[in-house]
C-alpha cells in the first residue's frame, strides 16, 4: 500500500475498487497510459461524479488537443511550478520527457523563478509569461498581452488552449495542495517512473 498519510479525504485502493469506481480508474489508466491509477484522480474516488468530471478534463487537454503533447506538458509543468506544487512539477515533468522536453529542460522547471530562467525559444516565452500572468493575477491581462502573443507566432486558438490547460493546472494544484497531497514530488508516483528510452512521444490512448 502507498503511503497516502496526511491526505485528508477517503482514497479508494485500486484492488477494493467496485461498480463505477472501478470503471473510472480503468478510464485513468487508459487516458494516462500508466499501468496504475495516479493518486491525484483516486483524490475524488469517494465521488465518482466528480472523478468523472476530473478525467474528461484530462483526457480532452492531454488526448484530443491541437498544440503539441510536449507543449501540453511544458504548460502543466509550468504552472504548476508557478503554483508552488511539487506533486504537479514531478508528474508533468515525467510526462514532458517522454513526449521529448529534455532532461535539461525538465530540471530548470524545477528551480526556475521566471520563463526567463528556461532553456526556451523566445515564442515560447512569451507564451509561459501570458500563462504566468494568467495564474497570479488573471484579472489584469489586457489586449496588449494578447496581441504580443499572437505576434510572437501564437494563433488564438493555440491561446485558447493553452489557457485553458493552464486554468485546469490551476485547478489542480490546488486541489492536490488542499487536500493534502502535493507536498513532496515523491508522493507523485508517476515522477518516480524511468522515462522512457528511444525518441518520439508514446501513443495515445484511445477515445472512448
Amino acid at each position: 500500500m502507498d503511503d497516502n498519510s496526511g491526505v485528508r479525504v477517503p482514497l479508494v485502493d485500486e484492488a477494493e475498487a467496485t461498480g463505477k469506481v472501478a470503471e473510472l480508474y480503468e478510464r485513468a489508466k487508459k487516458v494516462t497510459s500508466l499501468d496504475f491509477v495516479p493518486d491525484m484522480f483516486r483524490l475524488v474516488s469517494s465521488r465518482p461524479e466528480l472523478l468523472e468530471t476530473m478525467l474528461a478534463g484530462y483526457d480532452g487537454v492531454f488526448n484530443h488537443g491541437n498544440l503539441p503533447r510536449q507543449t501540453r506538458e511544458l504548460i502543466s509543468a509550468w504552472t504548476s511550478k508557478v503554483n508552488q506544487c511539487p506533486y504537479c512539477v514531478g508528474t508533468h515533468n515525467f510526462f514532458l520527457q517522454v513526449f521529448g522536453g529534455s532532461e535539461e529542460l525538465a530540471h530548470a522547471i524545477e528551480v526556475a523563478s521566471s520563463p526567463d530562467d528556461l532553456p526556451v525559444d523566445e515564442r515560447t516565452r512569451v507564451l509561459l509569461h501570458l500563462l504566468t500572468k494568467l495564474s497570479r493575477n488573471a484579472y489584469k491581462i489586457t489586449d496588449e498581452d494578447w496581441q504580443k502573443a499572437l505576434d510572437a507566432g501564437w494563433s488564438a486558438d493555440d491561446l485558447l488552449e493553452a489557457f485553458f490547460c493552464a486554468a485546469l493546472f490551476n485547478f489542480i494544484t490546488r486541489l492536490v495542495d488542499g487536500l493534502g497531497l502535493g507536498t513532496t514530488v515523491t508522493r507523485s508516483r508517476i515522477s518516480q517512473q524511468e522515462v522512457p528510452d528511444g525518441s518520439g512521444p508514446a501513443p495515445a490512448p484511445a477515445a472512448d
